[in-house]
């Protein structure tokens, strides 16, 4: 049986392991924006998993003291997305996050994490990149229990899909085969991810394009043909796609032109190529700088920043200002410099800060 399908059943044999204790939740959100523009932004890109990378930006940029509460003042936080996966602290991130967001509001600053595709992944039930170490993040005293009941409840399905691909397999190999692949804390977190959960629930609300003043934020970028459509339409897409985990070809979590993964302002994008190609009658070709002039003209706006693609040297200012691309691999995973990007009065400056041991 090729790979693919294998692994298309076996997401489908965990979804119905989850079916005993899920729920439909449905909620779209409004469009967070900010007419003026703020004295002060700080705006920081992935940070894929590693809490000490995110603690030493955060101090570099004064946004937190030695204890890790917010000491930024009215200042707004953008974090760009991709919080979770590809090392293990995705989860104390998040909690970071979470507290930053009530914290800044009482000083008069504000907190925003726009939804990166690494979140609707773990939404979407697509753990490809998750760790063992985030799956151990959600581990408590009645973790090994939880699991057995899983398993149990579903054994008849499961023993029949795994003989599909050797009949000989023992039920005892079975679920030992099962359960290293299902690590204790995976039924915590695919609960946390679902869109019924609280992990679930949060990344639904965030943003996928986030303005401020005259300041636009998107993880991945923003395409022309998004563009057409209002910021606050393709947020209310976006949310309702998460509410019914729709990871569907048509979806918006999956398509390339959509703001979780368009590559097309910073780099040849061959995925969204592709989907172009699809168009009938096919759209005009643009160039990067014409894109991203019709995107800034779509929304009112005189600058675009965006994470996704990573730069391992450092923050890239490009467009004459009106695009900063801030992804510089945070992660020890990437082993890229650490950075934070400031907006002060429309001014855009880049900042390096060291790593700690």
């Amino acid at each position: 049986m090729p790979e693919g399908s294998i692994a298309a059943r076996l997401k489908r044999m965990d979804r119905i392991a989850l079916q005993a204790v899920a729920a439909l939740f449905v909620m779209l959100i409004g469009t967070p924006v900010i007419a003026q523009q703020p004295q002060r932004i700080v705006a920081v890109g992935d940070l894929h998993g590693d809490f000490k990378a995110w603690q030493d930006i955060a101090r570099g940029a004064g946004l937190i003291n030695a204890k890790g509460h917010w000491s930024g003042g009215k200042t707004i936080l953008v974090q760009l997305g991709d919080v979770t996966d590809r090392a293990p602290d995705s989860l104390k991130i998040i909690r970071s996050l979470q507290q930053l967001q009530r914290e800044s509001a009482r000083a008069g600053g504000k907190t925003f994490v726009v939804l990166g595709n690494h979140e609707a992944m773990n939404l979407l039930g697509d753990n490809r990149y998750t760790t063992p170490g985030e799956y151990a993040a959600f581990v408590d005293g009645q973790s090994a229990t939880r699991r057995d009941r899983i398993y149990d409840a579903n054994r008849a399905q499961l023993e029949a899909f795994y003989r599909t691909q050797d009949p000989k397999t023992t039920p005892e190999q079975i679920r030992a085969a099962w359960m290293a692949q299902h690590p204790l804390g995976w039924v915590e977190h695919k609960l946390a991810w679902n869109p019924t959960g609280e992990l679930g629930q949060w990344a639904t609300r965030n943003p996928a394009i986030l303005k401020i003043g005259d300041t636009l934020f998107a993880h991945g970028g923003i395409s022309a043909e998004y563009a057409r459509q209002p910021i606050d339409a393709v947020n209310k897409r976006v949310a309702a796609a998460m509410t019914a985990a729709d990871d569907s070809p048509a979806s918006v979590l999956t398509d390339p032109l959509g703001p979780l993964w368009y590559r097309g302002l910073v780099a040849s994008d061959p995925d969204a190529q592709a989907e172009r190609a699809k168009a009938v009658p096919p759209a005009p070709a643009l160039t990067a700088d014409q894109e991203l002039d019709a995107v800034l003209a779509a929304y009112g706006a005189k600058r675009l920043v965006v994470a996704h693609t990573p730069n391992l040297k450092g923050i890239l200012i490009a467009g004459n200002g009106r695009l900063a691309r801030i992804d510089t691999g945070n992660s020890r995973y990437y082993g890229g410099v650490l950075s934070w990007l400031e907006i002060n009065g429309g001014q855009m400056t880049p900042h390096m800060v060291a790593r700690s041991p």
